[in-house]
């Protein structure tokens, strides 16, 4: 997986939330992805669950979905967030 060398802040990635035009950014386990183009985050919210522009590491426990899920073609990796 090659991760762009771009920090993401929280306030950026909370940013990011599809308001506005703007791309849907969620973070998992230190990495920001953008998942404006996955067929999941259309809607306001994914699953009726969790919205964008937030950090979803915690969350993923309970996904009827592994980690595998971020390595679809329309989820693109945006940079690392910063700690």
């Amino acid at each position: 997986m090659d991760i762009p060398e771009v920090v993401i802040t929280d306030l950026k990635l909370r940013r990011n939330n599809g308001d506005k035009g703007a791309p849907k950014w969620i973070a998992y386990d230190g990495i920001v992805y953008d998942v404006s183009d996955c067929p999941k985050w259309r809607k306001e919210m994914h699953e009726n669950l969790h919205f964008p522009g937030q950090d979803l590491t915690t969350e993923l426990a309970d996904a009827p979905h592994t980690i595998s899920v971020f390595l679809h073609p329309a989820i693109k990796i945006v940079g690392r967030l910063e700690k």
